[in-house]
């Protein structure tokens, strides 16, 4: 009996979860700019590989205060939090300082790409040489998406 816990639990993680096109139904009305599909699965990759370097700010707290500083990166949002006054001031800040931001659709899989069980809604991703590369591409697509009126 003690085996089949293990097998259950790692089926539940293998199953798939909601794809990109449910979870556009869950987006708050300011998520915009809204990442594409392609562009959310770069986001993620480029956060996996910062999470190891330990080179990302997460949680709006964090975020806010080094924005603040005045620390260089791309922020990534989430389009499914609520309430959205939590974090509605970022893209603001982000804009004052010229810094690119982005939405994703869900904080289960930011916070998942980030490395940690529970959901984040706000992410700041650091340059760094080890993934120079992928940052570069995400830095790129996400600055010529077209920012809100």
């Amino acid at each position: 009996m003690a085996r089949d816990k293990p097998e259950a639990a790692a089926e539940a993680e293998a199953a798939p979860e909601r794809s990109y096109r449910e979870q556009l139904d869950f987006l708050n009305p300011i998520a915009q700019p809204l990442a594409s599909r392609k562009l959310t699965r770069k986001l993620y990759k480029c956060i996996r590989k910062a999470a190891k370097q330990k080179q990302i700010r997460r949680g709006v707290k964090e975020v806010q205060k080094f924005i603040n500083k005045g620390e260089k990166g791309i922020a990534v949002l989430a389009g499914d939090t609520l309430p959205i006054d939590v974090y509605c001031h970022i893209p603001i800040m982000c804009e004052d300082r010229s810094l690119p931001y982005a939405y994703v659709p869900s904080k289960s899989d930011l916070g998942a790409a980030a490395g940690s069980k529970r959901p984040t809604c706000v992410i700041m991703i650091k340059p760094h040489e080890e993934y120079q590369e992928a940052y570069d591409e995400c830095l790129e697509e996400v600055s010529a998406l077209p920012l809100p009126l």
